[in-house]
């Protein structure tokens, strides 16, 4: 295989591909592929991702899963002068992985996926209030700890570098704001700032169930 190619559509972590690559300004073809749907359990797709879940990244001969780890791959592998997602100095390196890290664990699959799962999906997987009150309040306790380091009025959580973690932080705040979650202000002030960012805007187009099947973008 020597096409870039984007598996998924429609879910925050499938944007998070979409917008590191429209960031970084890649070349990519997209299969509109949606979660839980058949083409999840066919052979081929489950010949690139075991786990059935979206997104997929297949980049030459390069196949990688996981969103956190589409982000930082791209931005590893096709960083520019002016654009890198990962920061070269070590001290922000550890703030990068750090930050990812705690993002997909304590936000995303801590907090959020429970109300995927008992909200979003009761037929599936069966109510849980129970669950889901205390998902939300995990959720109320991590991201005000979050918000300790946005407290200098930086732009990003980086600071002056907008980052792959940034990426993941967006689009987990867009998740927690479908679902009501409550938030700290300073972060419906980051929201309003990077939501105008070109890259962020054109993802959501490439992200949205609604454009045409069969999509590459050149």
């Amino acid at each position: 295989m020597n096409a870039r190619t984007l598996w998924g559509i429609g879910t925050p972590r499938t944007m998070r591909a979409h917008w590191a690559m429209t960031e970084l300004g890649l070349e990519y073809e997209t299969e509109r592929l949606q979660t839980r749907t058949p083409v999840t359990d066919s052979l081929l797709y489950r010949s690139l991702n075991p786990s059935g879940k979206i997104p997929t990244l297949v980049d030459g001969d390069v196949v990688v899963s996981e969103s956190a780890a589409i982000v930082t791959y791209l931005g590893e592998t096709y960083r520019k002068d002016n654009t890198s997602l990962i920061p070269s100095k070590n001290a922000a390196r550890a703030s990068y992985f750090e930050l990812i890290s705690f993002i997909s664990t304590e936000l995303d699959a801590t907090s959020l996926y429970v109300l995927r799962r008992h909200e979003g999906l009761p037929n599936v997987y069966g109510s849980a209030p129970n669950a889901c009150l205390v998902a939300r309040q995990y959720f109320n306790r991590m991201i005000k700890i979050a918000a300790i380091k946005m407290e200098d009025s930086r732009p990003y959580l980086l600071g002056e570098l907008f980052s792959g973690a940034d990426i993941l932080m967006m689009t987990t705040l867009d998740w927690a704001a479908a679902y009501s979650c409550d938030y700290p202000s300073i972060f419906h002030n980051y929201q309003t700032n990077i939501s105008l960012r070109p890259g962020y805007k054109l993802a959501v187009e490439r992200n949205s169930v609604r454009m045409e099947t069969g999509t590459s973008h050149l």
